[in-house]
């Protein structure tokens, strides 16, 4: 099959597949606060996603690895999310809501590592891998738009649920091919070791980043006269800088992986310092685009630099889960200062933390590691 030909498939899987987790992810607090009033068990519900996604991404990426195929885990993750999103519809208690978000979490877990290989494997030019990929952020553009125009967090559910299933069938005429299998025994341990600056950086970074996240949205209808619509356009200015940016990141940027993962994680200080003066929900919007750009930085620049220099799926599967740990810690933590404080007081933490992050990946040294 033609390059062109897999590249466009694999940018329509892409994109629905993102599209179906953002729909429902961004728009999570909101929907929890139809079941509990209390901040922190919202933050505990928006974790219990991220925490049944760690567990996923590392095993069923390092069986990606071990086994040389793709393809089947891809295939089973979007039917797996396609059924866990669609029972989102029939939540109706918090109890209910914990059992879907960990079903969901398993199911996302098992194809992003694989997707992510995939897509670099399936490209010589990596310079057109980052623009393949650079869709993940154009199908969470798509997910949030859909949301704010639909206006309605029941039928959220049954569109993304639509949207896995739409994914999937652009998988069915992707070629299969077998990768030469790349683990060795104490592989996930060899990587994490060989890359600890990175997924400690990148930790400490997202944490900072997931404790707003999981009141961003609360405050954009409480505190700045915001509604469904409004979040949703605060959010598309996040990610349609990020697709812009992952699409010019290759040919344009001409700085190494390593730099660009850097600049990332320092630029992210910024969007929360700015996010603490706003008073409307529109003053939000050039800081989000911001916070699109440094994503674009650290997601391109963290993965290529771990697939050039390790075992692809396991090691995107490594810096997925440790987004994911990041997502269980970070709504727990903002929840609970939230509780115990207030809102800004969360920008205040995720500043701290994230300047943390930028003094660890400093340590990292800029070039090629061997394996």
């Amino acid at each position: 099959m033609p390059k062109l030909q897999v590249n466009n498939l694999v940018r329509s899987a892409t994109f629905f597949q993102h599209a179906g987790i953002s729909i429902v992810f961004v728009f999570m607090p909101i929907i929890a606060q139809g079941v509990t009033d209390s901040i922190f068990e919202i933050g505990l519900l928006v974790a219990s996603f991220s925490f049944a996604q760690i567990l996923s991404e590392i095993y069923f990426g390092r069986h990606s690895d071990k086994k040389g195929t793709r393809l089947k885990f891809i295939r089973i993750g979007f039917i797996g999310c396609a059924v866990a999103f669609g029972m989102h519809y029939f939540a109706t208690d918090l109890s209910m809501f914990f059992i879907v978000r960990i079903a969901a979490g398993i199911a996302s877990g098992i194809m992003i590592p694989a997707m992510i290989a995939y897509t670099y494997e399936a490209n010589i030019d990596k310079k057109r891998a980052a623009t393949v990929i650079s869709f993940h952020a154009l199908g969470w553009l798509a997910g949030i738009a859909a949301a704010g125009i639909t206006n309605d967090l029941k039928l959220i559910f049954l569109i993304s649920a639509a949207a896995f299933i739409i994914g999937l069938l652009f998988t069915i005429k992707l070629p299969n091919p077998v990768q030469e299998k790349e683990l060795k025994p104490g592989t996930t341990r060899q990587i994490i070791s060989k890359n600890k600056f990175l997924f400690l950086s990148l930790l400490l970074r997202h944490i900072g980043a997931a404790a707003v996240w999981v009141i961003l949205p609360i405050m954009i209808m409480e505190k700045w006269g915001g509604d469904l619509y409004h979040i949703s356009v605060v959010y598309v200015a996040n990610t349609l800088t990020a697709f812009i940016l992952m699409n010019v990141m290759a040919s344009k940027i001409h700085l190494s992986n390593i730099t660009k993962f850097k600049i990332g994680i320092g630029a992210t200080t910024f969007v929360f310092v700015g996010l603490a003066f706003v008073t409307d929900w529109w003053m939000a919007m050039p800081f989000m685009s911001l916070v699109g750009a440094t994503w674009a930085f650290l997601f391109i620049g963290g993965n290529f630099h771990l697939m050039e220099n390790n075992p692809r799926s396991t090691s995107t599967g490594i810096f997925s889960s440790t987004l994911s740990i990041a997502t269980v810690i970070g709504p727990i933590v903002g929840g609970t200062i939230a509780f115990l404080f207030d809102y800004v007081a969360v920008l205040y933490f995720a500043v701290a933390i994230i300047v943390c992050a930028f003094v660890v990946s400093l340590k990292i040294e800029n070039k090629k590691i061997l394996s």
